[in-house]
């Protein structure tokens, strides 16, 4: 059984060799060696079967645990399962690393923390920010607690406050930093109001990526480019109530197409974090999703009230099938067409911009670029 000291070694390695440690802020790769993942992981942890969340209990299984919690840069540990699903979790270390680099984060910035989950995010905001800097926001009373013992524990003098990160009021001194820890699909205006001129808010947004705003000078906008792509959880209460693509095809309105071929390969829409990204702005209300069979690459898209599958035939092709009010499987080749004939931007081609009644994400230029609203149809 190799040790925490092991596993936390393997972890630090594999993260060197593939230079996930930002350069511009070194007391990322310091602050991450002095506070361990594993002193924030709860004993019980979950893993995905193939089926259902599993747990893990760390007296019962060390290695299976330390697996979960340093096994792999880009994958968090679950840490809560609420109705099936998870709802907290450490997230992946090379994100958290991503996103410290990108807040600009420096001694004495007064700092807001949106989703304590264990804590260990807030852990290391403080150990940068420095004593009494930082205030940590968590909706759920529960992991609110458990998340002050551990800081306590670790020596780290955070202020943890039972809210809903997403309708935090503005303090009465703006912060330098804000931080979310969880994806929204709108940016809240009261981070924005919440921060000072010149500072920076670092947020998960749609989901596939983190974005880096700048609050303008006269503080009505906050603008700025995308950093990365990660999947994210969504904030507490956000999302799990949606339908299926199962639910949706059994009482979407109309009659299903009878099927037409489509003459494009469909793995891009598995490996291309870029183009997965463009279509996510594209079309923010469909879900897509991608499985394999013996046949090949299957794709399924739905929103509320439309469905499509381009499924893999025996033949080697692949059909689509849609139905609803809407045609998706068209709107999607069309949104993928559109980014092609753009010169398929990547991922950090784009940004956002938020003002007071309305935010966008833009490509290019936050000016010039061509611009599309943030916001379900």
């Amino acid at each position: 059984m190799a040790s925490f000291d092991e596993w936390r070694r393997r972890l630090t390695q594999v993260m060197e060799q593939r230079g996930d440690w930002p350069a511009r802020s070194p007391w990322v790769r310091q602050a991450v060696d002095a506070l361990a993942r594993d002193r924030f992981a709860p004993e019980l942890l979950w893993f995905w079967d193939g089926h259902a969340y599993i747990p893990v209990d760390r007296a019962a299984d060390p290695d299976r645990w330390a697996a979960e919690v340093y096994g792999d840069p880009d994958a968090a540990a679950v840490t809560q399962v609420t109705d099936g699903l998870p709802s907290s979790s450490l997230s992946c270390e090379a994100v958290v690393v991503d996103m410290l680099d990108s807040l600009l984060l420096e001694p004495g910035h007064r700092v807001l923390e949106l989703g304590t989950g264990t804590g260990r995010n807030a852990a290391l905001l403080g150990w940068r920010a420095g004593a009494g800097r930082v205030t940590s926001v968590e909706v759920d009373p529960e992991l609110a607690d458990r998340a002050r013992v551990r800081l306590r524990e670790a020596d780290v003098d955070v202020h943890v406050e039972v809210a809903d990160g997403r309708a935090v009021p503005p303090a009465s001194v703006p912060y330098d930093r804000v931080m979310a820890t969880f994806a929204v699909d709108e940016i809240p205006w009261s981070w924005v109001a919440g921060t000072r001129p010149g500072g920076r808010i670092v947020t998960p947004w749609g989901r596939l990526g983190h974005v880096a705003l700048t609050v303008a000078e006269d503080g009505r906008s906050a603008t700025g480019w995308m950093q990365g792509f990660a999947q994210f959880m969504p904030a507490r209460g956000a999302g799990h109530g949606r339908a299926s693509f199962q639910q949706v095809r059994a009482t979407a309105a109309g009659h299903a197409d009878a099927g037409r071929p489509v003459g494009r390969r469909l793995e891009p829409l598995r490996g291309d974090i870029h183009l997965r990204f463009a279509l996510r702005v594209a079309l923010p209300d469909v879900q897509i999703i991608t499985a394999e069979d013996d046949d090949g690459l299957n794709v399924w898209l739905h929103d509320d009230s439309s469905w499509a599958a381009l499924s893999a035939s025996d033949d080697g092709g692949t059909v689509a099938y849609q139905g609803g009010p809407r045609r998706l499987a068209d709107e999607l080749e069309g949104a993928w067409d559109r980014w092609l004939g753009d010169g398929s931007p990547s991922l950090y081609d784009y940004g956002m911009t938020v003002e007071p009644h309305g935010q966008y994400v833009w490509s290019a230029d936050p000016v010039t670029g061509p611009r599309r609203p943030i916001g379900r149809r």
